[in-house]
């Protein structure tokens, strides 16, 4: 979602509506609220607060050291998390963070690691990489290039 896309200007609409039935929040409050929902058992409750993160990132109003440390916790959901829906949420979140803050490569360098990430979650991956502008992630785009997969292959010449 677009910030200023909610019912409270310049708020993303996830986070507006829960401001109008909860109150205003700092961007670290709402944050600190997903971090606890990020371990309840109930995959949607995850997914939600994925969303949530994801919107508050877009707005940019965390310290840059904060927003580290979230991304940090959505590269551990990414790598760890049993459901498909849910690490793509994180890596979407991930990318999200990207346009606001100059993220190190050694945050993200975990998911260069992983190996049997899907093609289609390998691409937030690599937009996360190259948004960081860091020569280290060369390896990992190339690594994609040569990717077995024919629906990388195919993504790569329509590109």
């Amino acid at each position: 979602m677009r910030a200023g896309s909610g019912p409270v200007a310049g708020q993303p609409a996830v986070v507006s509506h829960a401001l109008a039935a909860t109150g205003p929040k700092s961007p670290t409050a709402w944050i600190e609220s997903a971090r606890q929902e990020l371990d309840a058992p109930d995959a949607g409750r995850r997914d939600s607060c994925l969303e949530v993160v994801s919107d508050v990132l877009e707005t940019g109003l965390l310290a840059r050291d904060e927003a580290v440390r979230v991304v940090e916790r959505l590269v551990a959901v990414a790598l760890s998390d049993e459901s498909y829906e849910l690490r793509e949420s994180a890596l979407h979140a991930l990318c999200t963070a990207t346009a606001p803050y100059e993220l190190p490569h050694r945050v993200l360098a975990p998911l260069v690691a992983a190996d049997g990430m899907e093609p289609l979650l390998l691409e937030y991956v690599l937009a996360a990489l190259g948004a960081t502008g860091d020569r280290a992630a060369l390896p990992a785009v190339g690594r994609f290039l040569r990717h077995p997969d024919p629906g990388c292959a195919g993504r790569r010449r329509t590109r």
